[in-house]
């Protein structure tokens, strides 16, 4: 019953920075956790952030700790990731996830719902 879409990606240098949005349908408020995923081909999907449903918590892949930033605007129903200091090992296909509780997990079976996913491609 929740509809996510993914925007933003596309094609950067290393080095440089985008920033991915999911919006959800309807109003979820901080009744959601909200978390980011990546897939590259020939991998398994990995986590890569998660926020809280009031926004006052985040969580990182090691991968990225540092670099990228998740963030959420509940009056907007959506999710932010600014991802900075992208390096080739970023391409992959990213995903928002949303879990019906205000807590997050790190594990994509955890989450209920996802959006199509968008690319990124970091050239070298």
């Amino acid at each position: 019953q929740v509809q996510l879409v993914e925007s933003g990606g596309g094609l950067v240098q290393a080095g440089g920075s985008l920033r991915l949005s999911c919006v959800a349908s309807g109003r979820i408020g901080s009744s959601y956790a909200m978390g980011w995923f990546r897939q590259a081909p020939g991998k398994e999907r990995e986590f890569v952030a998660a926020v809280s449903g009031s926004g006052d918590s985040t969580g990182y892949a090691d991968s990225v700790k540092g670099r990228f930033a998740v963030s959420r605007d509940n009056a907007k129903n959506t999710v932010y990731l600014q991802m900075n200091s992208l390096k080739p090992e970023d391409t992959a296909v990213y995903y928002c996830a949303a879990r019906p509780s205000g807590s997050y997990y790190y594990g994509a079976r955890y989450y209920n719902y996802w959006g199509q996913g968008t690319q990124v491609t970091v050239s070298s």
